[in-house]
């Protein structure tokens, strides 16, 4: 089955990219973990909750080695859009020096390129569910898989993937 969820990993890859994006700027980044690379970060998740007493974490990570895949999708570099909405917190529009490393990600970030990421979370979600191929969108996934470096990304969301009798990521 691990060459049916790599399949629908590319087809989800492509869904998350040709998703729509504000003035059509793409800011989307993208990467498809297996093997040893999944197995490293379902480990350090385990680890990682250990260490913080977060269950939640050693949940996930457990998740993440019951599946075949984890696909990665952030937000690398996202300009603001322009609008002076002040959906990011900030009257006027952020500036690259109002940008911090956060616990998680680097933030404020512009609304318009999180609801981007949102989109292309939802395409590539959709695509894995039209294929029968079991997903769920996953933050903590996303927060481990920045620290180790598996993805050059400001903001990161994973979606691990499974084919098998019983979805591992519900009911858990």
């Amino acid at each position: 089955m691990e060459e049916v969820v790599k399949l629908v990993a590319q087809l989800m890859m492509a869904a998350a990219r040709t998703a729509p994006k504000g003035r059509g700027e793409d800011y989307v980044v993208i990467e498809f973990l297996t093997g040893k690379r999944l197995r490293k970060l379902g480990e350090a998740m385990v680890e990682y909750g250990d260490d913080i007493k977060d269950g939640f974490y050693v949940r996930d990570g457990k998740s993440v080695l019951a599946s075949q895949g984890v696909l990665l999708v952030g937000l690398k570099d996202a300009k603001p859009v322009g609008l002076n909405c002040g959906g990011c917190g900030f009257e006027r529009c952020i500036r690259p020096e109002d940008i911090k490393e956060l616990h998680d990600f680097r933030a404020p970030m512009c609304m318009i390129r999180v609801l981007d990421l949102g989109i292309a979370l939802g395409s590539a979600v959709k695509t894995a569910s039209i294929h029968n191929v079991d997903n769920r969108i996953m933050y903590r996934v996303g927060v481990l898989a920045r620290k180790l470096e598996m993805i050059d990304a400001d903001i990161v969301m994973g979606i691990p993937l499974s084919v098998s009798g019983k979805s591992p990521y519900f009911d858990r």
